[in-house]
């Protein structure tokens, strides 16, 4: 067809997601899926009595744009609880469908033909594509999976007249880890040296380990100032189906923000919105999430202990990398690959997290499981012949 000839694709090097592939590969082999990160168990009985309620009530109709108020006031209570930063809920929080529409508009709304946009990788993968449909360019600051720190020096060396942003992503997908204070100063001082815009990713904001505290944006002043937060409520209360997420902003990024937020969805699930705003208000809902998560990254890590993985417990997130660099040759995802066919158990290779063709021989896998999953996956992969 002449039309099929003449459509230019705006995406032209993106084809199916990798946790799509792995996910279908999982359920053609009947394997456990350890690759998308979803948690397998429900949300809290009381969270779903609450929607009931709200759905019963007559809260079915549009959201205002910005999002329901409570929920917003909700959020803004939480949030100067955690950082001591005020942010007006009618002015300054917006509520978006899911974590990845607030990346994505916030990426949209400063972002424009020609500008350069600093992201660390290995990144989430919906960074770089909302990027490009800007017309921005990517530029990578490339880390080893299990990395230990930030290079600051090299980040600055990256920037140009041309940077115009930076995304960043704390408690980071896929390496687990949880940026500290000094990054975010670090941070701060080159944003405001080259005034840059901030988008952090901080949809794992509750899921840190071993004592660690999620440091985020919102509690450096001169990072606020300058910052979109984007949040989920999908990752702390077990609800990724739901899509309710949240862009925190000042706001002068906020009004530019809404301009493209009510053309993309307009305003999100309504009684869903009332229910997660009522359950906000018991902070135990949120603040025993870390507990509950390490528990099941330790079981899953001694369960695989002796295999012969080299790996590093995740600081935050529901993901465990593990190296098998001195297990195999096999470049990952063929290795993902074979082991969701033989083995029955599926990952995500690291290599899908990169801008260009890097293997560093690692896998990813999400502990947000069962228990009795966490160990089968284990035992399963004890029998693979490596």
């Amino acid at each position: 067809m002449l039309l099929e000839k003449r459509l230019r694709s705006k995406l032209p090097d993106v084809g199916t997601t990798i946790f799509t592939k792995m996910s279908a590969l999982a359920e053609e082999h009947e394997a456990l899926n350890l690759a998308q990160g979803f948690p397998e168990f429900d949300c809290s009985p009381d969270l779903q009595r609450l929607v009931d309620k709200y759905v019963r009530s007559g809260k079915n109709q549009y959201a205002p744009m910005p999002g329901a108020l409570r929920l917003r006031e909700a959020i803004a209570k939480k949030t100067f609880e955690a950082s001591g930063t005020e942010y007006h809920p009618v002015r300054e929080i917006t509520i978006t469908s899911g974590a990845t529409e607030a990346l994505f508009v916030a990426i949209s709304t400063v972002v424009h033909p020609g500008d350069e946009v600093i992201v660390f990788e290995p990144a989430y993968d919906s960074y770089v594509p909302a990027i490009e449909l800007s017309g921005g360019i990517p530029v990578f600051v490339t880390l080893d999976p299990q990395y230990d720190s930030i290079d600051w020096e090299a980040v600055r060396t990256r920037i140009t007249g041309k940077t115009r942003a930076i995304v960043i992503n704390t408690p980071h997908n896929p390496t687990g880890k949880v940026w500290s204070a000094s990054d975010l100063q670090a941070l701060a001082a080159l944003a405001e040296a080259h005034d840059l815009t901030v988008v952090s990713d901080e949809v794992y904001e509750y899921i840190v380990f071993d004592g660690r505290e999620h440091v985020s944006v919102a509690s450096v002043p001169s990072l606020a100032e300058r910052s979109f937060v984007c949040g989920s409520f999908g990752k702390t209360f077990h609800t990724t189906g739901w899509k309710l997420g949240f862009c925190l902003a000042p706001a002068y990024l906020t009004t530019e923000f809404r301009k493209i937020h009510q053309f993309l969805v307009f305003s999100v699930v309504t009684p869903f919105q009332f229910a997660v705003a009522e359950y906000l208000s018991e902070p135990e809902h949120y603040l025993t999430l870390s507990a509950f998560y390490q528990r099941k990254r330790d079981l899953f890590n001694e369960a695989i202990g002796d295999i012969g993985f080299i790996l590093k417990p995740s600081e935050g997130s529901f993901f465990q990398n593990v190296s098998y660099a001195n297990l195999s040759d096999e470049n990952d995802l063929a290795l993902a690959e074979r082991l969701t066919r033989e083995a029955g158990v599926a990952s995500i290779p690291l290599s899908a997290f990169y801008g260009r063709e890097t293997d560093f021989k690692t896998l990813r896998f999400c502990f947000a499981k069962h228990d009795d999953t966490l160990l089968k996956a284990a035992g399963l992969l004890k029998k693979v012949c490596w």
